[in-house]
């Protein structure tokens, strides 16, 4: 527990040092907010009085100071072009974007975890074969490409999935789930493909090793080796590649959301982007920021469950 407790110490003073590096970096953007929400043609007075109204005309420090305090209390301040509260568009938009990204990795482990277990229990095999063809077209083809390919392939093709945009959970579970499964199967196979790449050595490495030896000996058939003592070892790499792969799951998340035109957290951040939204930038890469320091917490802890050694040091 000491472990996990340090690891969370960092992860806060990590957070912290980012949130202040995002203000920093937003704050240095040329370009006035009042002038972007008012217009170029607004009085001068006029633009004054919102500046005063959002704290800009307040020092750096106590506008840094007064985002943490909003961020403590869930206020994340207001979108200088919708005039919605950020906190209420980021809400709309995970509803979006966390089922997506859930499937994705759901769907990227569904794959790997036996595709690479087979291939490595059984190396130069058929299943190895088929393994390694998909671990190398799957990381070498970019997953906004696999999208554009999903959507012409199936979506026009068959008719069976939408080519694009999502209908809200308000008008059904399968609508939903139907609208963001080919967008999910873009995401994870670039994802499965790496996992896939990670397992299959693992359970080499693991299989050669002299306790799965000794224990192969004892009488143990392949299959009880394989899931007694191999798959626990091969999986401690499988969970720090997969907590590698979070940040390349976000970006993926901005661009396949584009490319599916649905209304999520990546799509929120591009247009965010291109009209100048810095309120709206700045809370959403601390969100990113905090969802992939989160899960690497996550994988550390995970450490302690998976590694036996770990729960021993001191």
């Amino acid at each position: 527990m000491g472990r996990i407790f340090g690891r969370f110490a960092i992860l806060v003073a990590s957070l912290l040092a980012i949130s202040l590096v995002i203000f920093l970096m937003i704050s240095a953007v040329p370009g006035d907010p009042a002038e972007i929400m008012l217009g170029t043609s607004a009085a001068p007075d006029t633009l004054a009085g919102l500046r005063h109204q959002l704290g800009l005309d307040q020092p750096l420090m106590w506008r840094y100071l007064a985002w943490l305090s909003g961020l403590a209390h869930g206020d994340l301040g207001m979108s200088y072009t919708y005039s919605t509260p950020v906190a209420t568009l980021m809400g709309e938009r995970l509803a979006v974007t966390l089922p997506l990204a859930g499937l994705a990795v759901t769907l990227s482990l569904a794959i790997a975890l036996p595709l690479g277990t087979f291939a490595g229990a059984r190396p130069n095999g058929a299943v190895d074969l088929v393994a390694t063809a998909f671990s190398e077209l799957g990381i070498a083809v970019p997953n906004f490409w696999i999208g554009l390919l999903l959507i012409l392939g199936i979506a026009l093709a068959t008719g069976w999935f939408p080519t694009g945009g999502f209908p809200g959970w308000d008008a059904g579970l399968l609508p939903a789930l139907t609208a963001l499964t080919l967008p999910a199967v873009a995401l994870a196979i670039p994802q499965a493909a790496v996992l896939t790449r990670v397992t299959r050595a693992a359970v080499i490495d693991i299989t050669g090793e002299d306790f799965v030896r000794t224990a192969r000996a004892k009488g143990a058939s392949r299959t009880h080796a394989l899931i007694r003592h191999v798959l626990p070892n091969a999986l401690i790499p499988v969970v720090t590649m997969l907590g590698l792969q979070v940040s390349v799951l976000i970006a993926g998340t901005v661009l396949i959301e584009n490319v599916f035109t649905l209304p999520g957290m990546g799509t929120l951040a591009y247009q965010a982007l291109a009209q100048r939204d810095l309120i709206v930038i700045q809370n959403v890469a601390l969100f990113f920021a905090m969802i992939v320091m989160g899960l690497n917490f996550i994988v550390d802890a995970l450490y302690t469950i998976i590694d036996p050694r770990l729960r021993v040091r001191r």
